[in-house]
């Protein structure tokens, strides 16, 4: 067997509104290369090395979230997991709300799915990867590419591509500091009430018609919502000055990147090097070193490269 190389997107999720269902893949990877191992041994041998800015902070034996979902496509098959060398070369920044834990979870089941001949069908994988993740806003978009809507019934799962146009472009603002999952959801409320509910049913509503038509009195209302951004705002240190200083600039609106702390600005071409250049200022002057960058949507979402 061949090595396998698994190329995937970074995501970002909720886009306001959008809360625990929609998601973009957007033009930044994770690498996977995984190559089977000759091996007598009854307990399966693994050798992980990692590459990239935080590589050192990635577990290099079998907690490592790229051997998990791995081992998890094999009990899903009902087949004894393979002696296996993987490689990461890491492109998105970790725990910074732009699904680097999503890309580790298709990247896994994914290259599984190669080595084994592809057993399992595109929409398997993606219920695997959603039943890992516990919802599907980021890793759907990471799998399929392109902006993804994600509804249930409680037991199928329907996926629905949001047209974007192109000249909505994405701006993420990922800052020197990090929030976790856990941590962004502990500030959410148990309860809502029916009028933030109606008020985010018709954002969302409006925020889909504003992505397909680029119609930008729409984006700047269907940005806002309810649901978790204004209790997730005050984690994320000088969200207020950024995002006035964004909208100042230009952009359309910014939300929360995921759960954070990505920052995800939305503007036309015209306005992108004002808005980059206003955002990187603003938390600059707040001694926040930011990695601010103009990125496009993915379209093709993950793929696998023989090498």
């Amino acid at each position: 067997m061949s090595t396998i190389t698994i190329k995937v997107p970074a995501t970002t999720a909720n886009i306001g509104s959008g809360f625990d269902c929609l998601g973009t893949a957007l033009s930044l990877y994770n690498y996977f290369k995984f190559t089977p191992l000759d091996s007598t041994s009854e307990t399966p041998e693994l050798k992980i090395t990692v590459t990239g800015s935080e590589a050192d902070r990635v577990s290099t034996d079998k907690t490592n979230l790229l051997y998990q979902s791995f081992e998890r496509f094999y009990q899903e098959i009902n087949k004894p997991v393979p002696s296996i060398s993987m490689e990461i070369e890491l492109g998105i920044p970790l725990a910074r709300g732009l699904g680097s834990s999503a890309t580790a979870i298709i990247g896994g089941l994914m290259g599984a799915n190669e080595i084994e001949g592809n057993p399992l069908t595109k929409t398997e994988i993606m219920n695997l990867a959603i039943s890992m993740e516990g919802h599907p806003d980021n890793v759907v978009p990471t799998l399929l590419g392109n902006c993804q809507l994600s509804v249930t019934n409680g037991t199928v799962w329907e996926i629905c591509e949001i047209p974007w146009h192109s000249e909505i472009i994405p701006v993420v603002a990922i800052p020197d500091f990090e929030l976790s999952t856990e941590e962004a959801r502990s500030v959410l409320p148990k309860q809502l009430s029916y009028s933030d509910a109606i008020f985010d049913i018709a954002h969302l509503g409006l925020l889909l018609r504003g992505l397909e038509t680029n119609n930008e009195k729409w984006l700047r209302v269907a940005l806002e919502d309810k649901l978790h951004q204004p209790y997730r705002q005050s984690l994320i240190k000088g969200y207020n000055e950024v995002k006035k200083s964004a909208l100042e600039a230009g952009a359309y609106g910014m939300v929360i990147s995921g759960a954070g702390s990505t920052l995800l600005a939305l503007t036309g071409s015209q306005n992108t090097e004002r808005v980059i250049t206003a955002i990187a200022q603003t938390w600059l002057e707040m001694g926040i070193k930011p990695q601010v960058k103009a990125l496009q949507l993915d379209q093709k979402g993950a793929i696998a490269i023989l090498n």
